[in-house]
């Protein structure tokens, strides 16, 4: 059922075998040899393969945060671990293992295809948090018991389940194929073939009470579930407004749990149960009051970053309408000063075009700053009025707990009396009255219970003060990280590469117009080699800048002059050929030059004699 160990030593995955599997899996060709020059950064990894490579343990897959799809399947696998940072996968293969229980998946919420086929699971578990699993493979496994079916229930998604050749399902097949289409009706196929509705109504119509005593048993299940969860996001609700349980007796538990003798003499005043329901109205009002103004702030940072990324659009928009007039006319050109002239106008185009894009950041960065520093003001504003309000609060509730303390000491000096005249009401616990023998005792009791009652409500004020201020001072640092300084470096780098490639591209063309050949430089043994197809793909998407064999100039005509010769770029072309010296002879004076019937285009690669030189 699971593979043996064999003669191979156990694998790890280490930096080596995740480097090499990411570049025999990565782009091809001139792009790949890119990419391995320039190296692959493992968290713009989507797919992954670690197929058949002995493999004992998952680890070190904590950068790949970008995987969607990963394959350990063929493996010697024992246990699912080391998957928590890949939350964005959604294929996921584990079959052929050593696997015996199913964990370690609750961070991925997005899996949508999970395969555990021909392990060792004897259940299915573990994996509620999986809510969008469309396709679930657990054949060739250790499942006994049918009514881990029952568990299935809770994907609504399902419609792809694979658990043939379990235990569950040798004895009937008929049978259990029956069970599945009645208690999971969203299955549209069973280990491969199709479920119609005939089959699902007749398996229905025969465990029909079976099936309603079970969806009513659902039903309860996700009412506590739902209330469960709406009383979790309450709490959290109130623990961002720094009141939780403000609203209930716990703050006086707590204060009465640590104060056993103080708990005999009397229970919690009402008048400091209603400072407390106030604190807690008050605390939530506030926390609507801070959410407001966060998203103002958010919604402020994100206008003026989309306005700015308007302009820069529309001033790269008017350079290209410019770049390729320009280009237009320098392909057509001849004179070498004219060239010269038109590839300045152009590189100074660009130098405007840098001078505008570094300006909208500069002013920007300006605008961010200017927004943070309102946003920081308003908010450290909001918290100390909303510290001085928690502080007032907290006060009077001190000022309670004194008077409180005062009673209590009348109480007691009161009941120290009455204890000595034997004049105790029949009512009074026996544990009081045992604490009434001496004066010192019920002193000391009440004095010990104010001190307790003091330091709880102190350290309420110090929890609530410590964790608003913390809160705000991790948002700005946080925002000040991400919207200045990691904002405007990516923003630059961004304007420098855009730069860089259209400088790029003026250099390529200043070439193509400089290896302009003569009779006399074909005389001396240079041959120009025609190319199949035509002169485009310089650049490489993913990697500006970066040249590929045959260069491009932004799918323009290219014409390039041979004593007067034109020969002009036609994608139609299917042949190579040398221009030699007689050719030119043959064909000079003529506006374009044919070979074969087919016009073409000029490539920029070229041999001489000599040696090879590759431009």
């Amino acid at each position: 059922m699971s593979r043996l160990y064999d003669t191979v030593e156990p694998s790890v995955i280490d930096e080596d075998m995740l480097q090499k599997a990411v570049e025999e899996q990565g782009p091809k060709d001139e792009a790949g040899k890119i990419a391995k020059r320039e190296g692959i950064n493992f968290s713009d990894v989507l797919s992954l393969r670690l197929d058949f490579k002995n493999i004992l343990k998952i680890d070190n897959l904590w950068e790949f945060t970008a995987l969607t799809k990963l394959q350990l399947d063929n493996n010697i696998i024992e246990k699912i671990e080391g998957l928590d940072m890949l939350v964005n996968l959604v294929w996921l293969d584990l079959s052929f293992n050593n696997i015996e229980v199913i964990e370690g998946l609750s961070n991925l919420t997005k899996l949508k295809d999970l395969t555990f086929y021909n392990n060792r699971i004897s259940k299915i578990e573990n994996i509620d948090a999986l809510k969008q699993l469309h396709v679930f493979s657990i054949g060739n496994n250790e499942i006994k018991d049918i009514k881990d079916i029952l568990y299935l229930r809770q994907f609504p998604e399902l419609k792809t389940l694979n658990i043939a050749n379990n235990p569950v399902t040798r004895d009937d097949k008929d049978t259990f194929k029956q069970y599945v289409a009645a208690f999971l009706p969203n299955i549209e196929f069973l280990d491969y073939r199709l479920l119609d509705q005939q089959t699902k109504a007749a398996a229905y119509e025969k465990y029909q009470t079976q099936v309603e005593e079970q969806i009513d048993k659902d039903n309860k299940a996700r009412a506590a579930a739902e209330e469960q969860e709406r009383k979790r996001a309450e709490t959290q609700l109130h623990k961002e407004a720094y009141v939780e349980f403000l609203n209930t007796a716990k703050l006086f538990e707590d204060m009465y749990a640590d104060d056993p003798e103080g708990n005999k003499l009397n229970q919690i005043p009402e008048k400091l149960m209603t400072v407390c329901q106030q604190l807690f109205e008050f605390g939530l009002q506030e926390y609507e009051k801070r959410k407001a103004e966060v998203d103002m702030f958010w919604e402020c940072v994100n206008e003026a970053k989309q306005e700015n990324k308007e302009m820069g659009m529309d001033a790269i928009k008017e350079f290209m309408k410019e770049k390729k007039r320009i280009f237009a006319e320098l392909v057509h050109m001849t004179d070498t000063k004219m060239v010269d002239n038109k590839l300045q106008e152009y590189n100074d185009q660009v130098t405007s075009l840098w001078d505008k894009l570094m300006g909208l950041e500069l002013q920007l960065v300006d605008q961010l700053e200017e927004i943070i520093k309102d946003f920081e003001r308003n908010m450290q504003d909001l918290v100390s009025v909303f510290l001085e309000s928690v502080q007032a609060y907290l006060t009077q509730a001190r000022d309670w707990e004194n008077m409180h303390n005062e009673k209590m000491i009348e109480s007691a000096t009161s009941a120290l009396e009455k204890a000595a005249k034997n004049e105790l009401d029949e009512d009074v616990p026996e544990e009081l009255k045992m604490l009434l023998v001496d004066k010192d005792t019920v002193m000391n009791a009440v004095t010990s219970s104010h001190d307790v009652h003091l330091l709880k409500i102190d350290n309420k004020e110090d929890d609530i003060v410590t964790r608003i201020n913390t809160w705000l001072k991790n948002m700005i640092e946080t925002i000040h990280e991400e919207q200045e300084i990691q904002r405007n470096r990516m923003r630059v780098t961004e304007i420098t590469h855009l730069i860089d490639h259209l400088r790029d591209e003026a250099d390529l063309l200043d070439l193509v117009q400089d290896n302009t050949f003569s009779k006399e430089s074909l005389k001396g043994g240079r041959s120009v080699r025609f190319a199949t197809g035509s002169v485009t793909g310089k650049r490489i998407s993913n990697h500006p800048g970066a040249l590929a064999e045959e260069y491009s100039i932004d799918d323009t005509e290219i014409t390039t002059s041979f004593t007067g010769l034109s020969v002009d770029g036609d994608e139609g072309m299917k042949s190579e050929g040398d221009i030699d010296h007689d050719t030119i002879e043959r064909l000079e004076g003529q506006e374009n030059a044919a070979v074969q019937g087919h016009s073409l285009r000029l490539s920029v690669e070229y041999e001489q004699k000599e040696g090879k030189d590759n431009s």
